[in-house]
Order: structure tokens, then sequence, then C-alpha cells
């Protein structure tokens, strides 16, 4: 897997999944949204750890800096 993902994309996503979180624990979002953003979360965490997103894989997009994807 080549990362695709750069600094500042990672931490949005890591801020997203921490709100989502938030949201869940508290208990301000019911029914079945609540399993679909928790999966969510999950997946913007993943992403993040990995520096790799499938779908910018697929689209064959990248936010990392010239210089960092040279590493």
């Amino acid at each position: 897997m080549k990362k695709n993902l750069g600094t500042t994309d990672r931490v949005v996503r890591i801020i997203a999944a921490l709100i989502i979180g938030a949201l869940l624990y508290t208990g301000t979002l019911e029914g079945a949204f609540v399993t679909i953003l928790g999966i969510i979360a999950i997946v913007l965490l993943l992403t993040s750890a990995l520096s790799f997103c499938p779908l910018y894989f697929l689209f064959r997009i990248s936010t990392l800096p010239k210089m960092e994807g040279k590493k």
C-alpha cells in the first residue's frame, strides 16, 4: 500500500471520528443511524492510521505533498 493521505487529511479524519465517537458515547444520536456513523468513524480512524484511503487509490487522488510522497 502506497501512502496517499497527507497530514492535514489525516488530522481532519481523526477529528471527525472523535466528534462522531463523542456523539455516540453521549447518546445524542439514536437508531440505525448510530450503527452507520460508528462504522464511518472506525473507517476514518483506520484510514488515518494507515495513511491510505482505498477510494483515493481508486480515483488516483493523493493529498501528500510532493516531497512527502518520495520518502
